[in-house]
């Protein structure tokens, strides 16, 4: 296999040449003890962190702004903040279109695993030739000490009963990346006390099952986790650690626990043009494709519906920076649960935004999938729809936040709400 142009898996590589992980994948599956993902904090570098998180649609726009900019971009991953397989139709959206617009670029993704199984014949296809799977135990016993939960389909398990499964499903899933040819690192964190004495044997699991390299990385503190407290290894431990492990797998040692929102070399932090670009990126803006806004309005005047009482949609086109309405659109009847926002998206594929003073977690969630973004406000459709149409968030003043109305329960509406 050829290690040579990825930052993460050759020490070499990362003197010259840099990644972008593209922030896609805000849900995770399972609750680490050592993690806790943080969304808005420029200043902390580690996984489970990013300043925000983009669209696939925004995300594209974002590696092709960044990749005028940045010299040797080689490398686009998906590693979080959350799981990639949590999100799923994200991932799968982003490789796709970045495969497509950039075929030179390395893709790779970093996962722990758990939802991964299903999508390998996917991402194979979509040449995705590196994938990091966090692998920290292969007894369940060990396993049940470092998970708090995992939630496989509906099902949330915990203890010996989560690790087992979650053993099973990383072992298939690494078997299943092999036989395609896809290049497998293993990710270890080191935690002493729990499984210090156990990277040998996941060294040893892992090379049978045919992974290319391990990372064995020493456990970091994260304040409000279960293991923020406990002591981390020194650079001696670590060392020993992998001179064990290394007699079974290839070891790497040069990792820079990287932030999910990464861009560059290695150790690198992110300028603060690349912060701009990233901020820029997640802002609401129209597109050729979706040029429009839709409003939740009685009249057409005021945005003073919620998405769930709304009989009707006011479809607003933007005309030198003023909203102009072009139609009204009728809303699908109430009942049918998420089929009914799945209808609502086929109403409006044209618009780029929801605005309305209110909105359930349900439509919120579906309408995002089909990238609408859906704005709560309360005030005149002018004052909301013209900073959207120029592509910059409403005034503070007018925002409500959408997703935390009850889901129906507290709307004011006709009583069918957004439930």
């Amino acid at each position: 296999m050829d290690f040579s142009k990825h930052p993460c898996f050759s020490a070499e590589a990362r003197h010259t040449t840099g990644r972008i992980h593209l922030p896609v994948a805000p849900k995770c599956n399972i609750q680490c003890n050592f993690c806790n993902r943080k969304f808005d904090c420029v200043n902390e570098s580690r996984p489970g962190v990013a300043s925000t998180i983009l669209s696939p649609d925004q995300a594209l726009g974002y590696l092709k702004e960044v990749d005028d900019r940045v010299e040797n971009l080689a490398v686009v991953g998906i590693a979080g903040p959350g799981d990639p397989f949590a999100n799923a139709e994200e991932t799968i959206a982003t490789m796709k279109k970045v495969g497509e617009a950039f075929p030179e670029k390395i893709l790779c993704l970093a996962t722990n695993g758990l939802g991964l199984l299903e999508y390998v014949d996917e991402i194979a296809s979509l040449n995705v030739s590196h994938v990091t799977v966090t692998l920290n135990a292969v007894y369940p016993e060990i396993g049940a000490k470092i998970y708090s939960w995992i939630r496989f389909g509906s099902r949330v398990l915990r203890g010996v009963e989560g690790a087992k499964l979650l053993l099973e499903r990383q072992t298939a899933a690494i078997t299943a990346l092999k036989a395609r040819g896809v290049t497998v690192k293993i990710n270890t964190v080191i935690i002493p006390g729990i499984n210090d004495g156990h990277a040998e044997e996941v060294a040893r699991y892992a090379a049978a099952l045919g992974a290319d390299v391990q990372n064995c990385i020493p456990l970091m503190h994260v304040e409000e986790t279960a293991f923020a407290d406990r002591p981390v290894p020194d650079a001696g431990e670590m060392q020993a650690l992998r001179f064990a492990a290394g007699k079974h797998l290839r070891q790497m040692s040069h990792c820079a626990r990287c932030r999910a929102d990464a861009v560059g070399k290695l150790g690198e932090a992110n300028t603060e043009e690349i912060q701009a670009l990233l901020k820029k990126a997640a802002r609401i803006g129209p597109t050729d494709e979706w040029p429009f806004i839709a409003v939740a309005s009685r009249e057409g005047l005021f945005v003073n519906c919620h998405v769930g009482e709304a009989l009707q949609l006011w479809i607003f086109k933007n005309e030198n920076g003023k909203p102009v309405l072009i139609e009204r659109r009728p809303t699908p009847v109430p009942g049918g649960g998420d089929e009914r926002w799945e209808a609502l998206a086929k109403t409006i594929p044209d618009c780029f935004a929801l605005l309305a003073s209110g909105c359930g977690n349900a439509p919120l969630t579906i309408l995002a999938k089909r990238g609408i973004a859906v704005t709560a406000a309360e005030c005149l459709v002018r004052d909301a729809a013209e900073p959207l149409f120029r592509g910059e968030p409403i005034p503070k003043v007018l925002e409500r936040a959408a997703g935390s109305c009850g889901s129906g329960a507290l709307c004011s509406g006709t009583g069918t709400g957004c439930a």
